[in-house]
């Protein structure tokens, strides 16, 4: 009798023990795809962080040069990806050796050639990509060697209507000594009636800036 009842408990031991390893079984089969459910449901839900473009001329940029060159071929698909890329570029370069906003200097750069269409006065070949000197046909800009040398010169120029800090590399802006009081515009707002007798420049920018802060 006694073994009989150790016989029966061995055998509802077991019961128990297949049944609990059938249960642990389904639970490893359901966790992967609950896993996946959490995870995508996550990335649904989870709203990308849009980043925020200051429009002072001495703010910090925030795009990369990828972002900056998607924001360009975007408007402009027919342009030179490789040559847009270059001046994205040079663009961050310049500006972070000047304390410049690179985003503010490349979408100005953007508004002023028509994102490299020009069709003014100021030609491709002038590397002169903010209409530094551009007056008439008797004075159509300022002329640069290389596109570096152009930016630098564009840079040089924000620096002076933004700031009031010495530049680090040499002066190629011969039109600098002609912004007074240096320091006169602090945001792309202030452009307006001062770098371009246009009233709405300064909102032209700002647009143009909120369509960068949607690129990824």
């Amino acid at each position: 009798m006694r073994f009989f009842w150790k016989k029966k408990a061995k055998i509802r031991m077991c019961g128990t023990l297949y049944a609990e390893n059938r249960y642990m079984k389904s639970v490893y089969r359901v966790l992967p795809g609950l896993f996946c459910a959490v995870v995508f449901f996550s990335c649904r839900t989870v709203p990308v962080q849009q980043l925020q473009i200051s429009r002072s001329l001495t703010g910090t940029g925030v795009m990369n040069e990828k972002q900056l060159v998607s924001f360009f071929m975007t408007n402009n698909p027919r342009a030179d990806e490789t040559q847009v890329a270059r001046l994205a570029r040079y663009y961050i370069s310049e500006a972070h050796d000047e304390g410049i906003n690179s985003d503010v200097a490349f979408a100005q750069m953007c508004l002023e050639t028509g994102f490299l269409r020009f069709g003014g006065l100021v030609t491709a070949e002038m590397h002169n990509y903010c209409g530094l000197g551009s007056i008439d046909a008797e004075h159509p800009g300022e002329s640069f060697k290389t596109e570096q040398l152009g930016v630098r010169a564009h840079i040089q120029h924000l620096n002076a209507y933004g700031d009031t800090d010495e530049l680090v590399n040499p002066l190629i802006d011969n039109r600098a000594k002609w912004v007074k009081p240096r320091g006169k515009a602090p945001t792309v707002f202030e452009l307006s009636g001062t770098w371009a007798a246009d009233p709405d420049y300064g909102k032209k920018l700002d647009v143009l800036l909120s369509k960068l802060e949607n690129v990824r």
